[in-house]
């Protein structure tokens, strides 16, 4: 495996091209040039971004299953993560669509707390009750809101639990962290 350096937004360029879940860099970079060589039999390892060492992420899949009321893999694409710029924002908007997907089993993420601190509410004030510097951010078309202040790893469990909560399993559940 070799590792190069690329810019950002050549990164972002790539990863926005994943058409399937576990879609390598290297496999993109063979479908996108003309005349690149053919995968050998033996598996590679894809090739890595030195100012990003996260894998590519893919967005666009296959449902693997489907719940009663749909599935957020058939609406969240590449292109609209790319245009979410930060964690809160792709935290929001992945937040938006299970919201859109599961109007009706929504509320179940009333249900998800912490030890000491309230993640969902019905309302800026509820949040701000519960805890401080909570930051609420009203979850987008919905009348939900959820603190934002927590780290990366938080918002993660946070899209996991809900996941679960809306009927999803946990394969399901880990793939829909994955997107943030």
């Amino acid at each position: 495996m070799k590792t190069i350096e690329i810019d950002d937004d050549l990164y972002q360029f790539i990863a926005g091209q994943t058409q399937r879940i576990g879609e390598s860099a290297s496999d993109i970079l063979r479908r996108l040039l003309p005349g690149a060589p053919v995968k050998a039999a033996v598996n590679t390892a894809p090739v890595k971004a030195a100012v990003n060492t996260a894998p590519v992420a893919a967005a666009v899949v296959e449902p693997a299953g489907k719940t009663k009321a749909g599935n957020i893999f058939d609406l969240v694409t590449p292109q609209d993560l790319q245009t979410e710029q930060n964690i809160v924002g792709r935290f929001l908007y992945l937040l938006s669509v299970l919201a859109r997907v599961h109007k009706k089993d929504f509320a179940k993420v009333l249900e998800i707390k912490g030890r000491n601190r309230l993640y969902f509410g019905t309302s800026a004030e509820a949040l701000n009750e519960a805890g401080s510097s909570t930051n609420p951010k009203q979850i987008p078309n919905t009348n939900f809101w959820v603190i934002t202040n927590s780290n990366t790893t938080r918002k993660k469990m946070m899209l996991t639990e809900t996941a679960i909560k809306l009927g999803y399993s946990a394969e399901d559940a880990e793939r829909i962290r994955d997107l943030l």
